[in-house]
């Protein structure tokens, strides 16, 4: 009798068993089908930034060389505002079909050791940050870096990224064509891309008979050029203008490095 009970009883336990063991390895195998998309769409999309921060730096290494020969087709600044829908003005003309008062005065407003440095003005930085001014120490370079290949936004990223480039630049490329490119490719005005355009649009005038005045005037608006206008200047772009003509009539050396044969 005692033999029955006991054989009775082992397959009720084990019949009791099997299918809680089965639901466990079930809920297992599915918490690993979750892990399994999750670490791989992660690791595609470490994947993908690692591709994006290759091609960024790659990029300006290729081309600036290329640039040094051939004129920038696109900034980084006139793409976004292409895809945003805005109408672009642009024309590329080479610096001698522009007023060289326009470069002496964006070097006496903007870069004053432009012929001096070598991509990045660190005693202007220094500058600002002792006494923590609220205004920028980008250099002409800098700003080149930034328009051509960079984003607008401000960041410490983006700072970081502007100063080698800076320094390449200004060692693959000779003054004169840095300050080319420049005038070719800021804005000086919404969807106003260049000095030519600039000229045409709000002077009716082409780059190169820009007067002093004219040249002073646009810019003094390049802090806030989608909101300032140069032909119809306010009392503090005035202001602003007329110091700066009164820099580029005494510009003298500081302006050597871009003079024609400098």
């Amino acid at each position: 009798m005692a033999t029955t009970k006991t054989s009775g009883k082992a397959p009720q336990k084990s019949a009791q068993k099997t299918p809680q063991k089965a639901g466990a390895k079930s809920v297992a195998t599915k918490r690993k089908g979750r892990k399994k998309p999750e670490r791989s769409l992660l690791r595609r999309v470490m994947r993908i930034a690692a591709i994006v921060v290759v091609v960024l730096i790659a990029l300006p290494i290729v081309l600036v060389p290329v640039y040094a020969v051939v004129r920038p087709p696109f900034s980084t600044l006139e793409i976004w505002t292409r895809l945003s829908g805005a109408s672009v003005e642009k024309q590329w003309v080479p610096i001698s079909d522009i007023a060289p008062d326009l470069a002496y005065a964006v070097i006496m407003s903007e870069d004053g050791k432009f012929c001096e440095h070598h991509g990045v003005d660190w005693s202007a930085v220094w500058d600002v940050i002792d006494s923590d001014a609220s205004r920028g120490a980008s250099t002409v370079p800098m700003q080149v870096a930034k328009n051509l290949f960079l984003w607008q936004s401000r960041s410490y990223v983006r700072k970081a990224l502007e100063v080698p480039l800076a320094y390449y630049m200004d060692f693959v490329w000779s003054k004169r064509r840095m300050m080319e490119i420049y005038l070719n490719v800021v804005e000086w005005g919404p969807g106003v891309f260049g000095a030519e355009a600039a000229a045409q649009h709000w002077f009716k005038v082409p780059a190169a008979k820009l007067s002093r005045r004219q040249a002073s005037l646009l810019v003094a608006v390049l802090p806030n050029p989608i909101a300032r206008n140069p032909a119809k200047p306010g009392r503090a772009t005035n202001r602003i203008a007329g110091i700066i003509e009164q820099r580029t009539r005494q510009a003298g050396a500081y302006v050597k490095c871009v003079q024609e044969g400098g």
